[in-house]
């Protein structure tokens, strides 16, 4: 089996999770500068199997699309054009940000590196994946 990537996408950085092979774990890789997303997806794609990309859809409480879904509608269409063997798929990501610094909390992760927005992208990210996962 392939893997599936999941995106958190961000105007500044993108969190980045990802499964084994066996599609069972999601699992944190990485958080990139958006502008760099390509570099990065291009690299990794061409050493890893990848099956599917889920994208985080960001909705408001009143089920309207976010401000940011403009861009990751762009964005989805470029990763269609330039990855055609991808299945794309949109996840709910409402309260994933909130979820990710909980997570933090939780797991007695100091203040200073709750504060790493970086860090909380990557967790959004696997919790993305880990919904997707859940609800296949």
């Amino acid at each position: 089996m392939a893997r599936i990537i999941a995106i958190d996408y961000g105007t500044k950085r993108t969190g980045i999770a990802v499964t084994d092979e066996l599609q069972m774990i999601a699992s944190g890789l990485t958080t990139v500068e958006t502008k760099d997303i390509f570099i990065f997806l291009k690299k990794y794609l061409s050493e890893e199997k990848v099956e599917a990309m889920v994208i985080g859809e960001p909705k408001r409480m009143n089920n309207e699309a976010s401000d940011v879904e403009v861009d990751i509608v762009r964005f989805r269409e470029s990763v269609e054009k330039k990855h055609p063997e991808l299945t794309i798929i949109r996840q709910d990501e409402r309260f994933t940000s909130k979820m990710a610094f909980q997570t933090m909390l939780d797991s007695g992760i100091g203040k200073k590196k709750r504060q790493n927005k970086a860090l909380v992208d990557q967790i959004s990210a696997t919790i993305i994946l880990q919904d997707y996962l859940y609800n296949k």
